[in-house]
């Protein structure tokens, strides 16, 4: 199967998807696609609720994409490529409804971003989570600040310290990334839609409302996040990290 995002509208709930042959993970073109669909919905009057979720069942997402990361030369394609991440995040926190995550297995730093983004994360008990920035040279600057707002500073710097290490899908529940943790995905997709169907009949306005005031304090990412991406995109020109990226990858 190619790479893909998609979405579809059902009774008020506005489901995207995406897919990638290498464990769901992210080039380029890939984020900006996932970050226009989830703006479609946003804008979109008949969608009450967004579910986010991935195909396959082994990752839900794998993060950047290491075949782009080594083919960046520049510091303007390096910003270009992690700002992509920054718009999935910025698109996510400003939808005006509700966006539920859907975690059907392991997710690798900017996957963890994505899961951090939504405002309910639904996930199996296989999901692990990793931030591996700093084990190739770069960090989690990007997906950071969703990132610590679910978890909290000592939770991140766990994360991001200890950056060859699975963290189980138990203490991303316990740290608050995880919503809800279920032994199956069919026990999973089930409250997922027995909640959908719940916010697809509560009133719009209280949720767009209610989402505006959770995400108080976030006002300056549309410009933190990319400045962040810069950074990313210095570091992943440096040596260090085109050697460490291609050790990543000789092991994969």
């Amino acid at each position: 199967m190619e790479a893909f995002v998609k979405s579809e509208i059902k009774n008020g709930i506005g489901t995207v998807t995406f897919f990638h042959p290498q464990s769901n993970s992210m080039p380029g073109q890939q984020l900006r696609n996932l970050a226009a669909e989830v703006e479609k919905l946003g804008s979109d009057n008949s969608v009450k609720v967004i579910v986010l979720q991935s195909e396959g069942d082994k990752a839900f997402c794998a993060g950047a994409s290491f075949d782009e990361l080594i083919s960046i030369k520049d510091l303007e394609t390096g910003l270009k490529f992690f700002s992509g991440f920054a718009a999935v995040i910025n698109a996510m926190r400003i939808a005006p409804k509700f966006v539920i995550a859907r975690v059907q297995g392991k997710a690798v730093g900017g996957g963890v971003g994505i899961a951090s983004a939504a405002d309910y994360t639904f996930a199996v008990t296989g999901s692990a989570v990793k931030l591996s920035e700093l084990a190739v040279g770069i960090g989690p600057f990007v997906v950071g600040p969703a990132v610590e707002r679910k978890v909290g500073k000592s939770a991140f710097c766990q994360l991001t310290i200890n950056a060859t290490e699975w963290q189980t899908a138990e203490w991303a529940k316990e740290k608050g990334l995880y919503s809800e943790l279920f032994a199956s995905t069919t026990e999973m997709d089930n409250s997922i839609a027995a909640l959908c169907s719940k916010l697809a009949a509560s009133n719009p306005e209280a949720m767009a409302m209610l989402k505006k005031v959770m995400w108080e304090g976030t006002e300056n990412w549309d410009k933190l996040l990319i400045e962040r991406a810069g950074m990313s995109g210095k570091l992943v020109l440096s040596e260090f990290t085109i050697n460490a990226i291609n050790k990543f990858k000789q092991k994969a």
